[in-house]
């Protein structure tokens, strides 16, 4: 099956960010880095994971509004550049890598700023770049627009 037809096999976003939460958890429990006992980390890390939760929680029921396929290993149905999709190309797997390391930081556990990271550039390789692909094929110049205008991650570009 071509990637025009559908970007992944496996939804590997959210098995990786679930593998890199779990990893990081494991990590914190067997081998525990010191971090400094901060309220003002603790309330950071958990108005970051709000953050990051709220825009989750956006971005899909934006998709849903808009009737856009949500799964990642399923074909596109529709390209959505409002809302969330306005402010970064990918506001789920952003809102998941700022979820991820605001629970770092509220619950103290540094394990999951690299986890966190390495979720991040593992969904870039494995899924990004392929429903990028996949987005092309099935949208072309509406897909090249958007994508020229709004970065990958976050920010609007110029023009």
């Amino acid at each position: 099956m071509s990637v025009s037809q559908r970007p992944n096999r496996l939804p590997w976003p959210p098995l990786l960010f679930g593998a890199a939460a779990l990893l990081a958890w494991l990590a914190g429990r067997l081998l525990p880095l010191p971090w400094p006992e901060s309220a003002a980390l603790t309330l950071a890390g958990w108005l970051l994971a709000g953050a990051g939760l709220g825009l989750d929680l956006w971005a899909m029921a934006w998709m849903m509004r808009h009737r856009a396929n949500i799964l990642p290993h399923r074909a596109a149905t529709a390209l959505v550049t409002s809302g969330p999709f306005a402010l970064s190309r990918n506001p789920i797997y952003l809102g998941n890598t700022l979820l991820l390391t605001g629970l770092g930081l509220a619950f103290g556990n540094p394990w999951f700023l690299p986890a966190a990271a390495g979720a991040g550039l593992a969904v870039r390789r494995l899924a990004i770049l392929r429903e990028e692909a996949h987005l092309a094929a099935r949208f072309g110049p509406a897909w090249e627009a958007y994508a020229a205008r709004t970065g990958r991650w976050f920010g609007r570009r110029g023009g």
